[in-house]
């Protein structure tokens, strides 16, 4: 108590220093400065100054006025003030494995009320618990109070919102077939593919209400290729790969889902095909002229693609429009990759095209087959039909000569087509694609009807 009184003494002690040093004697000098000034009235204002009671009462106006001031200073550094916690996560107490919660809000922001010290002690707290206690409520809708729980006990809060209306559901489950999704596969080398992904399980169950559940069309494995450590033909594990729910449109559905995560086992491989290429002219080249030889800088190509892809692939086209052409030409292309194909070796050819003088053979009897046609159809000829074409030919001599029966084909296409009467259109192919192939029978009439 003696230590408190002596420095209330000493402050003010040190007050009254203060003033009588820094304001009352600047004021006194400044007075005197201005009385001398003037005539001998104002010598009565210098004595009237320098009596002791006047000095007293200037000196007690100037105390008050400057406590006044302090004072006021001190009511506005103790005054309240506000902070806004913004976002601030809401926890719901309930039974989560009964339970399934709609309607509660996500974040909430939390204004605290207090003077700036409780305030600043607040805002470094590591715990703004923000909860609501669903605990004993059964399934329905109900209105709840939104609670902060500070442990700074002078300062005020407000929650926004403070009450929201929360609907509960009883929890059900169900059985789901997982799939696969793989994500970023662009990202892959265009020389790999996925050949496989391996899962623990292909059955997973998911909770949730169940309106929610009914909404459920898929549950897939998200594997992700930038996940990838690297990229290596061979088998890569992925821990944690994340399942998500979706609805039939593709959207996200809030549903638990039973593992949540799984590893899976990433198999790539690299396969590919050695084929040679094939130049297939377009177009017919100048009157009179007909190509004689074809040349390239480049014999065969490497072809990279799924096992499917390649397994039908036994050359690689390459099309060059000969339209008008007169005289022999050099074509630098660049390769364009068949559908299912991601990589190839080459990515350029340049293709040489000979002319030389044209000529012209036929061959007779060339058998018509028929191409895609449904299984439950048959076939059959009008009468006057012979199922036989005869077929042109215009090339080169040394090239048409060498070309027999056995390496040009005639069919019919009958894709699409169903039972009744038509006349279609014939095709003619060849083996060699220097040749022009023509066949002399345009369209031929069948009969398409039940087996």
């Amino acid at each position: 108590m003696n230590k408190i009184l002596k420095f209330f003494r000493r402050l003010f002690h040190n007050i009254a220093s203060f003033i009588d040093k820094h304001i009352i004697v600047p004021i006194t000098k400044l007075v005197l400065f201005i009385t001398s000034r003037f005539d001998r009235s104002g010598r009565k204002f210098e004595n009237w100054l320098s009596k002791t009671n006047t000095l007293l009462f200037i000196s007690l106006f100037l105390a008050i006025g400057i406590f006044i001031v302090i004072d006021q200073k001190i009511i506005i550094f103790n005054d309240n003030t506000a902070e806004v916690l913004k976002n601030q996560p809401v926890t719901p107490i309930y039974n989560e494995e009964a339970y399934v919660i709609e309607g509660l809000p996500k974040t909430v922001d939390i204004t605290l009320i207090g003077s700036k010290t409780d305030l600043y002690i607040a805002k470094q707290s590591s715990s703004h618990d923000v909860t609501v206690d669903l605990s004993g409520l059964k399934p329905g809708s109900h209105r709840v109070s939104i609670e902060y729980n500070q442990n700074v006990g002078k300062i005020d809060y407000m929650v926004n919102p403070s009450v929201a209306t929360v609907i509960i559901y009883q929890k059900v489950s169900e059985s789901k077939t997982l799939s696969l999704d793989i994500l970023n596969k662009d990202k892959l080398d265009s020389k790999y593919v996925i050949e496989k992904v391996d899962f623990p399980s292909d059955k997973v169950v998911i909770k949730g209400a169940e309106h929610q559940i009914k909404t459920v069309s898929s549950v897939k494995a998200l594997v992700d290729i930038n996940n990838l450590v690297s990229q290596e033909v061979g088998t890569t594990t992925l821990k944690d790969v994340p399942l998500k729910a979706y609805d039939q449109d593709g959207n996200v559905v809030d549903v638990e889902i039973v593992p949540a995560k799984i590893d899976v086992d990433v198999t790539i491989a690299s396969p590919s095909k050695e084929v040679p290429f094939k130049v297939i002219p377009k177009g017919e080249v100048s009157f009179g002229q007909a190509i004689s030889s074809f040349s390239t800088n480049e014999t065969k190509v490497t072809v990279y693609g799924d096992s499917e892809t390649l397994k039908n692939i036994t050359y690689f086209p390459v099309e060059i429009d000969v339209t008008g052409l007169k005289e022999s030409k050099e074509y630098k292309l660049e390769l364009q990759k068949p559908v299912g194909v991601t990589a190839l070796s080459v990515n350029n050819i340049t293709v040489k095209v000979t002319l030389d003088g044209v000529a012209s053979k036929d061959l007779k009897d060339i058998s018509i087959e028929q191409r895609n046609l449904s299984d439950q159809y048959k076939v059959q000829l009008e009468s006057g039909e012979t199922g036989k074409v005869d077929v042109n030919l215009k090339g080169v001599s040394s090239v048409i000569d060498s070309i027999k029966s056995d390496n040009v084909i005639a069919y019919i296409n009958l894709d699409g087509y169903t039972p009744g009467t038509y006349e279609v259109e014939v095709y003619v192919e060849g083996s060699d694609s220097r040749v022009q192939y023509t066949p002399k029978t345009k369209k031929v009439k069948i009969n398409i009807y039940q087996k």
